[in-house]
């Protein structure tokens, strides 16, 4: 093949995008395109991550091995030192973490807390008040969908766009960067920060509008605590009928009765250990943001109302910093024959 012919089969293979050319893949110009202007986007992006807890802590140190430069505050000085250990930067005040920031991600237990940090509180300045025009606001919490509009609403006036991008994977997910994230608002800005997110998670998706993603959230939340419940019955069912749980668990898993919350939660529920990857706190919490956007709706969530009465007994309990998977006690109490 002469010089000409071959320059112009090239030319068409990465017109055409990624191909195979001998034994060495060619890469469209758009892709290679892209990768270079998110290489760029990390040398140039610098995060404010506010809120280091178990989830935090794990994404916000990603963040740094990701290449961003990232600054972060918790009211437990312990948790930024984690952080600045793993190469981050340390902060005293959410101001001085949001100073100078393209990107702040808030990651926190609940509405209050997010509407107090990123509106402000007891005179004390938030996210928006410190924020440049231009900056984007990205809250990874799992607050209200009415709130997350709310702040929306809030930051559009002073030209600070807010996301709520909420998240679903648990500790382990926040660990291993493989998150599952929905986010709502402005869709400009979401693309803004996409390599950002995806350095965070392996599936990223825009929703919608501002709400949207906390209202995907509480949908999750919802198949989540039933499905949990159901496992845990499924356990003590198996159990009464003296069943072999760990094999009976292999084969549901291999059918359709399987699923990701089985796959994670089975093996540990049938060792009986409920070390918090999902607090039964924060689920109950959850639950009563699904009841209640459900209710707003006119939307009849039966079951979904059920298991929420039994995350909130198993918490009334005393069990409420176990994992959610602690179901399991409720269901082996509420089975237990009488004396």
């Amino acid at each position: 093949m002469g010089r000409r012919a071959h320059g112009r089969r090239l030319r068409r293979l990465v017109r055409t995008g990624v191909r195979e050319h001998g034994r060495r893949p060619v890469r469209s110009a758009r892709v290679l395109v892209r990768i270079r202007r998110r290489k760029r986007q990390r040398r140039m992006t610098t995060i404010a991550f506010i809120g280091l807890g178990v989830m935090g802590g794990p994404m916000a140190a990603n963040l740094v091995t990701a290449g961003f430069t990232v600054t972060g505050y918790n009211r437990s000085p312990e948790k930024v030192e984690r952080l600045v250990a793993a190469g981050g930067r340390g902060a005293g005040s959410v101001t001085e973490a949001v100073a100078g920031a393209d990107v702040v991600i808030t990651m926190l237990p609940d509405s209050p807390d997010v509407r107090a940090v990123i509106l402000g509180d007891d005179g004390v300045d938030g996210v928006l008040a410190a924020a440049a025009a231009g900056t984007v606001v990205v809250d990874m919490s799992t607050i209200r969908p009415d709130v997350a509009r709310e702040l929306a609403a809030a930051g559009a006036e002073r030209g600070v766009p807010v996301l709520d991008a909420p998240v679903s994977g648990g500790e382990q997910g926040a660990v291993d960067a493989t998150l599952s994230i929905m986010a709502g608002g402005d869709e400009s800005a979401f693309n803004q920060v996409l390599p950002v997110l995806e350095a965070l998670g392996s599936t990223v998706v825009h929703m919608g509008p501002a709400g949207a993603g906390q209202t995907v959230k509480a949908a999750n939340q919802l198949i989540v605590a039933g499905t949990l419940e159901l496992v845990a019955e499924a356990l003590v069912f198996l159990d009464a009928h003296g069943v072999d749980r760990e094999r009976a668990v292999t084969v549901l898993g291999g059918g359709l009765a399987g699923s990701a919350v089985l796959d994670r939660k089975g093996p540990a529920m049938l060792a009986r250990d409920f070390a918090p990857g999902f607090r039964v706190d924060l689920h109950h919490k959850d639950l009563g943001i699904v009841t209640a956007a459900a209710r707003e709706a006119g939307v009849v969530v039966p079951a979904g109302a059920l298991v929420a009465q039994l995350m909130a007994s198993l918490r009334a309990q005393g069990h409420g910093s176990l994992d959610h998977s602690a179901l399991l006690l409720l269901v082996e109490q509420l089975s237990r024959p009488r004396p």
